[in-house]
Parts: structure tokens; sequence; C-alpha cells
């Protein structure tokens, strides 16, 4: 069934889909379409605790599983991605990272002209909204994201920043700003205890302008294309098939989504297409390739005092007392990101950067289903490699867009990761046994210290790991169609009219959680689509004023 025409076609409200639409609805000019596979709203997102609770399930959430994982003891690998408006900031830890400057300056040198950190540093002040930290310069304080540092009372914190300072590691007073070292108290998309998800700072008000449409519970099936150029796609709805015709046509669907759309199209690895039976239109190696995730090992420590956990506020009566404080107040429990503290630390003091990233969070969480707090006073810290090296892939098994894609991660395949998550290991350790920390702690419960010698460390690590639910890069950015699969006009090589804007393009991996430079990456993609709209128009424009009708 056939649809109208559009300027702009979005594929994906997610937390760049969402801000670009947004973004280029601000020209009344424009008409845009924005699609969307989930649905609108769920009630738990607005609650900052929902990112546990939601991580099950399928009603918000894609549910994406790997396959076995040869360096995590041939586990499958959940990754949360978010199914709902806004994506996966609806439903993410909500923990801010811009990332470090060398990240984006390292783009630059991989091939994505343009995108070092002085070009990318304004737009992630545009996007920012933050709250407190008046004397933080180069932060931005009027963005549509709401900003605010963690304000927990828990004295744990204190503890852990004066044990850092003993083994050399500052405070930082924001560090998303001049430099990301030290500990800190996590900065988070939460205002006045509610999340905000770019469907809240971005598509709230965006919605109602008559230019913009944005429709949910639609599955793009694949796209339109006439020889080399994208026309728009096709699209599944309550059960009918329909197409949309677009100028421009912008893939958001993720790492794991914007591949599968390009394979299923005929755009990609040649080899991959024909396993499949799916009709070459244009050859891309690079479609799925490049793909990159964070990889979270955790520790857990019994505490002596309750009162440092949050273990016991989230069972019984203590639960419920939570949920009022949060609903009267919107403080508490319920109201504090993923991780409340932050360490972005050398493994070693001769390193240039931060190469592994800390996650303290005053509480353990069983690992049986139904996930539920443990019943004792405990803290989880976990560690990450922040740039890993290596690689795996996303492709398509079936050309059936209702079979879930084959994801490899290749978690730990490189060496180097390996030894750098060894490090981050043993810095916990290290941090947690440093006073006034021994005071505080019980013991290790898991592992515990049987687990000593590095063999023992790993095998922990890859039985216990998991994602942090980071993917990134595998239609990555750069100036070859061998090795890259968009240009640095986030054009996809090859084919007119469509370009990609979301975490697939990034070359490398940023250095922390993804969400920030996703939502960077938007409002920069919204700046480059605005310039060629403009400029076709003026083209257009003096054509028809230079023709005989004129």
């Amino acid at each position: 069934m056939a649809a109208e025409d559009f300027d702009v076609l979005v594929v994906g409200a997610g937390s760049a889909g969402a801000v670009l639409a947004s973004r280029l609805s601000e020209d009344p000019a424009l008409r845009v379409l924005l699609l969307e596979a989930g649905e609108s709203s769920h009630p738990l997102t607005p609650m900052p605790i929902s990112f546990g609770l939601l991580h099950d399930d399928p009603e918000v959430n894609w549910l994406y599983a790997s396959e076995l994982e040869p360096g995590l003891a041939r586990r499958s690998m959940r990754v949360t991605c978010g199914r709902i408006l806004g994506g996966s900031s609806a439903i993410n830890g909500m923990v801010w990272t811009r990332g470090q400057r060398q990240d984006y300056d390292d783009w630059e040198a991989l091939g994505a002209r343009g995108w070092g950190w002085r070009e990318v540093a304004p737009f992630f002040e545009r996007c920012e909204h933050f709250v407190g930290g008046e004397a933080l310069p180069a932060r931005g304080r009027s963005g549509p994201i709401r900003l605010s540092e963690v304000s927990d009372p828990n004295p744990l914190y204190d503890a852990i920043f004066a044990a850092g300072a003993a083994l050399g590691y500052r405070r930082n007073p924001d560090y998303n700003g001049a430099s990301q070292d030290g500990l800190a108290l996590a900065q988070a998309s939460i205002h006045l205890g509610r999340r905000v998800s770019v469907a809240e700072g971005y598509l709230e008000e965006a919605r109602q302008r008559p230019n913009l449409r944005v429709m949910t519970g639609v599955q793009v099936q694949n796209l339109l294309l006439d020889g080399r150029r994208c026309t728009g796609a096709a699209y599944r709805r309550a059960d009918k098939f329909w197409h949309v015709g677009a100028q421009e046509t912008v893939l958001c669907a993720g790492a794991l989504g914007s591949p599968q759309l390009l394979e299923r199209s005929g755009i990609g690895n040649p080899e991959v297409l024909g396993s499949l039976g799916i009709a070459v239109v244009h050859a891309l190696p690079a479609v799925g390739e490049n793909l990159r995730d964070h990889l979270n090992t955790p520790v857990v420590w019994r505490l002596k005092d309750p009162a440092h956990s949050a273990n016991h506020l989230a069972q019984g009566l203590a639960a419920f007392r939570q949920l009022l404080r949060y609903m009267s107040q919107g403080t508490g429990l319920m109201s504090l990101p993923f991780a409340p503290l932050l360490g972005f630390l050398k493994t070693d003091p001769l390193l240039a950067r931060p190469d592994v990233q800390m996650h303290l969070m005053p509480y353990a969480i069983r690992d049986t289903l139904p996930r539920r707090s443990e019943e004792f006073p405990a803290m989880t810290s976990t560690s990450c490699v922040l740039r890993p090296e290596s690689v795996g892939a996303v492709h398509l098994r079936s050309a059936d867009p209702r079979e879930p894609p084959g994801i490899r991660f290749n978690y730990l395949d490189s060496p180097q990761d390996q030894q750098v998550a060894l490090r981050g290991f043993r810095l916990l350790r290290r941090l947690m046994a440093t006073a006034p920390m021994p005071a505080l702690i019980l013991d290790e419960s898991a592992p515990g210290q049987g687990v000593r010698t590095d063999d023992e460390v790993l095998a922990w690590i890859a039985s216990r790991a998991q994602s942090a639910c980071h993917p990134v890069g595998t239609c990555r950015m750069g100036s070859s169609g061998q090795t890259s699969v968009v240009d640095n006009k986030l054009r996809v090589h090859g084919i007119g009219g469509l370009r990609i804007a979301d975490a697939s393009v990034f070359p490398s991996m940023p250095s922390g959680n993804t969400n920030a430079p996703a939502i960077m990456l938007g409002e920069r993609a919204a700046d480059i689509l605005r310039s060629t709209l403009a400029l076709r128009r003026r083209v257009e424009s003096s054509l028809d004023v230079g023709s005989p009708r004129a």
C-alpha cells in the first residue's frame, strides 16, 4: 500500500533518531517522518530504578542475545536495546559520559574527517542542561537533556574517595570536563527524580509540530532502492504493509539494527548476502563488522554496616517505604542511576589516559532469576576495559525480518583486553584494601579470596562478566567503501539519499557509556542534513527562476 512522501524519513526513535527528527522539524519547510518499532511509552520508564525492572521486558527491549562467546566460557550474552520511543535512553542506567577528548581525535585519525574533539564539543554542550556545578566550564546549560550529579548521602562514597586519594586517584569535580581522570559522583540524565530520555527531552514538544509525524509500532522491512539511490522504505504496521518515500532516509536503528536493514535491502558483504539468497544491490564489505562492546566484571563485598548498603531498602516493608518516598519527594533508592559513583582510572601510572572504568553500586543482585537484592549488606563494583580491541560482527541469519540476527562480540579475544581486564580487577581489590575501606568491609563475597592467579581471575571474568550494553561500530564512518560504511557526512558509500546516524557509525569505542555520544551524533547529523537540504532548496529555486516559465 502506498503512503505519502516526506523530505526526511528517520528509521528508529532512539538516542540519535529522536534528536535528529526533533531538530530537523524545527524547520517548518521540512516534512519529517519518524518510525519506531516499539510503543510510545511505558509507565515505569520515568522512574530511574526502571533500568533494572525492564531489563528482561520484551515490551520495551529487543532482548538481543549473542552467539556462544568463546572468551566468556561459551555463554550467550544478553544485550539490552530499547524498543520504545526514546530507544535505550528510556531504559538505560542514565549515566552521562562524554568520553575522552582523545577518543574523537582518534576518530578523525581513523578517517572520520571533521569529527575530532574540537568539532564535536559544541554538540555535547548543545544537548546538555547541566543542573548544578555552575563553576564548571564548557558544560551546556540550556539543552534538552537535563543532567544532575548524584546527591545520595551514603558515607560509603566518601570512604572510597579517601581510599582513591591514598592511591593517587583524585576526586574529579567534572569527569565530563577538561579531564576524565579520577573518581567522581555520577552525572545522570535525571531531573527532580525522573529519567530524562530523548523522548521527553526532544520529542515531547516536537510532536506538536505539524511537519513532524511520529509513528510507533512500525517494523521497517527493507529500504526502497531505485538503482543506487534510496527512495524510502517499506514497513509493516498492524499486519499491513506500506511504503513511504523520502528525499533523504536516515537509519537510526542502532549498532545491531542498522546493519540488518542494510543487509535485508541488498547492501553489504556479497558473501553474507549470497548465503541468505539476498540479491546484491551494492557491495559494502564492512556492513556488520567492527562490532565492539564494553564488558563489566563484577566484584561483590559484604559490608559491616547495613546503613552503607541499599540491599535492605529493596526488600519488604522498606521497599514500600522507598516507593512512598519516591512518589512524594522524588528521592531515595528509586531515584538513583545504575552506578552512583564512577572511576576513570589508569591501571599503570605511566599511561597517558585512563584505560578502565569503575562503577560502584551500593547493593548486590543475585545471579539467579528472578533477580533480587542479596539479603546481606553489600556493594558491587565493576571494571571494564574502556577501549576494547576485540571486535566482532552482526549479520542476518535469515532474510525474514522476524528472525533475530547472529551476533558475535568476541569478548576478550584480544590479549591486550585480557591484560587490561586483569589489571582493572586487581585495581578494584587494591582500592577496597586501602584505608578506610577495610574498616567498612566484612569480606569479599564474590569471587572471594580463593581466586588469586591470573588464570583464576580470567576464569572468573569469563564466567561472570556482563555486557555493558554499549554496542557500536557496525556501520563505521571512514573515507573508504572497502573498510567503512558511511563517509564523514554520514552518507552510505555508493548509495544516494541514504545516511546512518547512530552508534553504529562510531569508528571506535568512546571511553565510557555511549548514550551521550549517540545524542551528540544526532545533534551533529541534524546540522549536516539541514545544510544539505537548504543547499538543495537553493539550487532548485535558482533552477526555477532561470526556467522559461519563470
